[in-house]
């Protein structure tokens, strides 16, 4: 499909795509130009590299003639310098309009040469969201005039807070249309976006595409925040026969200490590997853990050392690693022709679905998501206050910790998580480790 004349794009435009190499649209395109131009409010939610910024981009050029009046009429709010430095030389790629001018904003040094530039005209703002604000209330950023807001990597504009100052300027621009893009879609973007979208269309493309990879089975278990992570693993916990050998992997240290002490507090065995402290029990090799009855052991990403995880029941990612090669490296079968008696469970909160995303996309297959277990307890989320009531909070959750939100149960009591019977079966057939 070529550059057709019912995604109502400009023949200038049309003919510039064609120069720098855009012969077609992509799926994104296809299905969000049409809207766009039509006026309608639109989240379009698609992987890296599916094009997304290519369509706001041209969202936005098919705005101006050749006559822009330097004043803003297209606001691009994104979530660092870097990407605002990469949409304005993706602007200038396709752009021949070369009295246009697009004035970048971002947090640097000093704010007046920021200022400076806004005095002289801009027609396209490419900023982030808190640098935009600051300009907005120096009465330096006039969005009077603008028609549309456009938000990128809106995902990431939430996991770094940035949620005020875009619903802020949002609700300070008189009528505009709204286009937000990101890789995963959210409650908690949906909670920025929701006080100025107005029915939006949701446009979601996905390319996953064909298994690259033999796994292990793996469960995905989307939870609100870390207090319900912790629960949900004392929970799985609580399961003796089931979960008889665990290999738990973090991020960071002070994580693994946290769940070291809920663990062993609670009399589950736990060990760490490679341990800091020598009050903490641990082992050297992964090994060395197989050989006893221990049934956690926790396993801090940064590891550089190669795990050999055969005949481990469950791998259970509480964080995900920074990379995703690294959980990929994990979770490759490598004797597919044998009958698989390794799970792998992986923990997410909501700003951990976009690592989710990116692994799925690098292996080719989606990661079943899970039903939470009808007795969970799951934790509020916490919300700023003074400082008094912030220590007050961590007093009390010190004293009942750990795993304060539980009631005790038994064992034959708490298994309400979704495995197969033959699953179960299986695990609970396993050899006995020793």
């Amino acid at each position: 499909m070529a550059w057709l004349d019912k995604l109502k794009l400009k023949k200038g435009l049309i003919q510039s795509l064609n120069e720098v190499g855009f012969v077609a649209p992509k799926e994104i395109q296809q299905k969000t130009l049409a809207r766009i131009m039509g006026g309608q409010d639109v989240i379009g939610v698609g992987p890296e590299g599916c094009g997304k910024t290519t369509t706001y981009i041209l969202a936005a050029l098919n705005k101006f003639n050749y006559t822009p009046d330097g004043v803003p009429r297209v606001l691009i709010l994104v979530p660092d310098k870097e990407k605002v430095e990469e949409v304005i030389a993706q602007i200038n790629q396709i752009n021949k309009n070369k009295s246009l001018r697009i004035v970048a904003l971002f947090a640097t040094p000093g704010i007046e040469a920021q200022m400076d530039a806004m005095a002289e005209g801009a027609d396209i703002v490419v900023a982030t969201p808190d640098r935009a604000r600051a300009i907005y209330l120096k009465l330096g950023l006039d969005v009077n005039k603008i028609e549309l807001l456009i938000i990128d990597d809106a995902e990431l504009v939430v996991k770094q807070g940035l949620q005020l100052p875009v619903v802020e300027l949002a609700n300070s621009i008189p009528k505009c249309q709204h286009l937000v893009f990101t890789e995963v879609i959210h409650d908690r973007l949906n909670k920025m976006t929701a006080p100025f979208m107005k029915q939006p269309a949701i446009v979601e493309v996905e390319e996953v595409g064909e298994p690259l990879f033999d796994t292990h089975p793996q469960l995905l278990y989307l939870v609100p925040n870390f207090g319900t992570k912790v629960n949900l693993l004392n929970l799985f916990m609580q399961d003796e026969d089931l979960f008889t050998k665990i290999v738990l992997f973090v991020n960071t240290r002070p994580t693994a200490e946290k769940l070291y002490k809920s663990l062993h507090d609670r009399k589950t065995t736990v060990g760490l590997l490679n341990p800091w402290f020598f009050e903490m029990n641990g082992f050297e090799s992964i090994y060395d853990f197989k050989s006893v009855d221990t049934r956690v052991l926790i396993v801090v990403n940064d590891a550089e050392q190669k795990l050999d995880l055969d005949d481990i029941p469950f791998l259970i990612h509480f964080e995900l690693p920074v990379e995703k090669e690294t959980y990929i490296d994990r979770m490759i079968n490598d004797s597919p022709e044998v009958e698989d008696e390794i799970m792998a469970i992986t923990f997410a909160t909501d700003l951990e679905l976009t690592a989710v995303k990116k692994i799925e996309q690098a292996t080719g297959q989606k990661i079943p998501l899970a039903d939470l277990p009808e007795n969970l307890i799951i934790e509020k989320e916490r919300k700023s206050g003074d400082a008094a009531e912030k220590k007050a909070a961590k007093a009390k959750a010190d004293e009942d910790a750990p795993g304060a939100a539980f009631h005790e149960k038994k064992a034959s009591n708490a298994k309400t998580y979704n495995y197969r019977a033959g699953l179960k079966a299986k695990m609970n057939n396993k050899k006995k480790h020793s």
